[in-house]
């Protein structure tokens, strides 16, 4: 990273002037790496600061920005209108240049704002503020605050509209990958997605480099150090839950409104949510709706379909080996074959806390190895499923719902379902990628 750019100054600008980043050593369990590069960058944190919450039409403009410390508010100050007749509640993610290291046992993620040699351009696009709903009128996959029963969610049970385990305004469960797919295409072009594996890879990496931790569960601690950096990380999340009497409750669908950390705006940090007596009458039951910049519930409450990667899992007689592959043009998206997909890496053959991440050129936070605990190297957890025979075509679900518990997190991912599957814990996001990302 010592090349000299630019002339007529009176000092050479190394590029280490315009990038930050974080190092780790994968022998290493501490899941907080170290803060690599441009000091005054992980002070005033350049990319994760762009950013920003707003209302998105179909044709991929944006109508209006949203108020930086109120989700409800436009920028002006203004109400906003999150029913989704404005457009859909995103957040916008900045054009993100990115390269990743691999030196020995010594890995590197490295980020900037500007384009230096060497390193990967990834475009800007958008992720849902909310966990994604749908209008049921239309199946148009939405990211709204709208308790209309036309945006009904979980399984669009209608018999608990006037209950405390209501699904207004809920995110919407019991949707498999290929129609979450097809939903969000239903916004009008193919630009319009569910949960996308490379719009969840780089709010991850954002989220890392910004806090310095691989534990997203890390205590939520809004004091910078005495550096001033930021510390710490998005706390438990909704993921302390009591399977059995969530499923009591409601059948184990989602019961957090969606907007219900709107008050924290682009920032970062959790609203307390107090769980319905019906939940527990002998005992209040709280939980940590977490958000990262404007992104509401990034890991628990419910799992989210995610598309753009998938796994070839062989039997241990048809090969032994499972393949992870990701396609990064939305058109290739797909619930069956390899055709536009990549092959990226390989995943373990057991289930346990991530050990190492594959990383490789393009930053992969599937893991290559398990073998860690919940407080160290990655934190989160990795499940698996061999067949018995031939290969099986699976999916990946990230996050964890309300039970995951100290499994949870935003690398805890799950491959044991085809694309076909549902359930009422499992959702997805929105997702809207203007341009396919291009190497710089």
């Amino acid at each position: 990273m010592g090349l000299l750019i630019g002339v007529g100054q009176t000092r050479p600008q190394s590029a280490y002037d315009y990038w930050y980043g974080i190092e780790w050593d994968v022998t290493v369990s501490n899941p907080h790496p170290t803060r690599i590069g441009k000091d005054e960058l992980h002070k005033s944190l350049p990319l994760q600061n762009m950013m920003r919450g707003c209302l998105l039409k179909d044709d991929g403009t944006v109508n209006y920005y949203l108020h930086a410390n109120d989700s409800t508010k436009r920028d002006n100050g203004a109400a906003a209108n999150l029913t989704g007749a404005d457009g859909q509640v995103m957040v916008e993610l900045p054009d993100m240049y990115v390269r990743f290291e691999m030196d020995g046992n010594k890995r590197r993620a490295i980020s900037s704002p500007q384009a230096l040699p060497g390193f990967h351009l990834w475009k800007k696009d958008y992720a849902s503020m909310y966990e994604a709903s749908v209008q049921r009128s239309t199946s148009k996959l939405c990211s709204v605050v709208n308790a209309d029963a036309d945006y009904r969610g979980g399984n669009n049970n209608a018999s608990n509209d006037e209950k405390a385990n209501t699904l207004l305004g809920r995110p919407a469960t019991s949707i498999n990958l290929t129609n979450f797919r097809a939903y969000a295409r239903k916004r009008g072009s193919v630009a319009w997605n569910c949960n996308v594996y490379s719009v969840h890879r780089k709010i991850w990496w954002l989220f890392a480099i910004e806090y310095c931790t691989f534990n997203s569960q890390e205590a939520f601690n809004a004091e910078l150090t005495s550096e001033g950096y930021h510390q710490g990380g998005l706390g438990e999340g909704v993921t302390t839950l009591d399977w059995g009497k969530w499923s009591t409750f409601n059948g184990n669908n989602p019961f957090i409104p969606c907007g219900y950390t709107n008050s924290l705006g682009n920032h970062s940090g959790y609203v307390e949510f107090t769980m319905p007596t019906e939940y527990d009458a002998n005992n209040t039951k709280k939980v940590q709706v977490n958000r990262y910049r404007g992104i509401e519930l990034p890991f628990g409450h419910i799992w989210k379909w995610t598309d753009g990667c998938k796994c070839m899992i062989q039997s241990e007689t048809d090969g032994g080996l499972s393949n992870f592959y990701v396609a990064d043009d939305p058109a290739s998206f797909n619930s069956n074959g390899l055709s536009g997909y990549e092959l990226r890496g390989v995943l373990p053959r057991k289930e346990g806390y991530v050990k190492e991440m594959i990383v490789g050129e393009y930053g992969e936070i599937m893991p290559l190895s398990v073998g860690a605990g919940s407080t160290t190297y990655f934190c989160d957890y990795f499940y698996t499923n061999i067949p018995s025979s031939g290969t099986a075509e699976r999916g990946v679900l990230f996050g964890g719902c309300a039970n995951s518990g100290a499994f949870a997190g935003f690398v805890y991912a799950y491959t044991y379902y085809a694309a076909s599957t549902a359930a009422a814990s499992i959702g997805s996001r929105l997702c809207y990628i203007p341009q396919i990302e291009i190497a710089a």
